[in-house]
């Protein structure tokens, strides 16, 4: 391949990668500097923007606008109701519809969602947990009724249960039948949607409950080897599965933290899935999505949050993301407008095509303190997981309550330090200024329920009724026994089960967690 020549504004050849001596080459285990060889000088990360408010027509014509802006890939929000598997119809569901993400009922729903969308052209990642099986097979459903072919569909679902339990709430089953529906997708896409990312292992929530970013690490890490041995004692080959894991990390304003982090993450889980078996390197790299710092984002001075955005943005880049959502300046106030979310997006494509830090590959690698930084990273990290190891693994140590007892340490000292003004936060602690009056922000009314309700009612009127009640029988037998459960979830979204009418019938089989 003819090598690609790139000069800076100088007319200076940038090379592909910097080193001196033995240094570790970008693209190989245990890829501290990144998994391929060039990086974003072969292709930039993808640029995604995590959006879905209100109902499915109104996501779907903010999916279309963010498209025409130049994003390369959706990524989906989902309201309280839907994440934890009621129906707009239920009386929990009251007050929630339609306002941290869209609202989505039924596969009519998420016709609807994706109206004019090609499944087969476009990548999406769905933020989504403990129904993250049902919210995947109307995304098959759909794939399927488009006339796609499900070997290239792709992209990802979150399906992190562990970090639900940890530190963000939003579980409905207790952790074993949780993870046996993880495993049971893990199987599933192997075979039929081959190209899908079935887990986004997640720290990014994990950070927003107040962790520090070595804990963000440590945790994540020990959820992912929970997740890979409950794959292989369901007999599944670490070579083909891990392949499918990526994970999804948070960005802060410390830019050095940040890539130390980054670059730890990788070699560390190289390390972990080598111990396990995997000796394919597709299977030892760690691929992840970052999202910048929601918890960072202040609502004093909100433009100050660009420039934070922006440091954050910079970090998960300069580390080696593999795909980025950019936070809109005014979401400590509400959900992004458009313009914020424009601004958000052009943060990403101002780094990409004129900042010069995607010319080479690891651009901070050989600086003294990086590298002395990544190496405590890595050091601090482990000896998280040593201790979680010591309690049984992940599942057992979150139990007992350690993960969440760190986490919660974490954020009071760094609310402490905000406190006696030794964290100086902008605008909050240092730098205070009178407000001007309230910008306009982006308000969902509580009107959405009732349009929700409508569209409920209307469906059970139109649908086969007893092929529903067959196959939500069905689903019931499979649960109580041992069987893939990912065919019978799609068998009922494509006779237009609710998502609360699947849930419902987990729960009955598996209970509901009350940790």
């Amino acid at each position: 391949m003819e090598k690609k020549i790139i000069q800076n504004d100088s007319g200076i050849e940038i090379q592909q990668h910097y080193s001196s001596g033995n240094a570790e080459q970008p693209g190989s285990f245990p890829f501290t500097r990144g998994i391929r060889e060039d990086m974003y000088r072969g292709r930039l990360w993808t640029m995604r923007q995590y959006a879905g408010f209100s109902t499915a027509e109104e996501s779907n014509k903010r999916y279309h606008y963010l498209l025409s802006q130049g994003t390369m890939g959706l990524s989906v929000a989902f309201d309280l109701p839907t994440q934890i598997g009621y129906d707009s119809s239920h009386e929990f569901s009251e007050g929630e519809v339609g306002k941290v993400g869209v609202a989505i009922d039924s596969l009519k729903d998420f016709e609807t969602l994706f109206d004019g969308i090609s499944l087969e052209n476009i990548t999406t990642s769905m933020t989504i947990n403990a129904t993250a099986s049902t919210l995947l097979a109307m995304y098959i459903a759909l794939a399927k009724k488009q006339g796609a072919d499900l070997k290239k569909i792709s992209g990802t679902i979150q399906n992190d249960i562990l970090k639900e339990y940890a530190a963000r709430g939003t579980y409905i089953y207790p952790p074993q039948p949780s993870m046996r529906l993880i495993t049971d997708i893990f199987e599933y896409c192997s075979k039929e949607v081959p190209k899908w990312n079935t887990i986004s292992i997640s720290g990014y929530h994990i950070r927003e409950a107040g962790s520090t970013a070595a804990q963000e690490l440590a945790f994540t890490l020990a959820n992912g080897k929970a997740y890979v041995k409950a794959a292989q004692e369901k007999g599944l080959d670490i070579n083909v599965f891990a392949k499918r894991l990526s994970f999804f990390f948070n960005a802060h304003n410390d830019i050095f933290e940040e890539v130390a982090k980054f670059r730890a993450a990788r070699r560390m889980w190289a390390n972990i899935t080598k111990s396990l078996g995997a000796d394919d390197p597709q299977a030892q790299m760690l691929r992840f999505h970052t999202q910048t710092g929601g918890s960072t984002l202040t609502a004093q001075q909100p433009h100050n949050n660009i420039i934070r955005v922006t440091l954050q943005a910079l970090s998960a880049v300069m580390g080696g993301t593999q795909s980025l959502h950019t936070n809109g300046y005014d979401e400590a106030l509400s959900l992004p407008t458009e313009e914020a979310a424009r601004i958000a997006l052009r943060t990403q494509q101002i780094i990409g095509y004129e900042s010069g830090v995607t010319n080479t590959v690891d651009p901070l690698g050989g600086s003294y303190y990086v590298e002395a930084l990544t190496d405590e990273m890595e050091k601090l990290a482990q000896s998280y997981i040593d201790a979680i190891d010591a309690l049984g693994g992940s599942v057992s140590a979150i139990e007992q309550g350690y993960m969440q007892n760190e986490i919660a340490k974490s954020a009071y000292a760094y609310q402490k330090a905000i406190e006696d003004n030794s964290k100086v936060i902008v605008g909050v602690n240092k730098f205070v200024q009178e407000e001007a009056s309230a910008q306009s922000v982006l308000k969902i009314d509580d009107s959405i329920r009732k349009v929700q309700m409508d569209k409920i009612n209307k469906l059970k009127q139109e649908r086969n009724s007893e092929l529903v009640e067959a196959h939500l029988n069905a689903l019931s037998n499979a649960a109580k026994g041992n069987d893939n459960l990912m065919p019978y979830i799609i068998n009922c979204i494509e006779a237009y089960a609710t998502l609360g009418e699947i849930a419902d019938v987990l729960r009955d089989v598996f209970g509901e967690y009350r940790g």
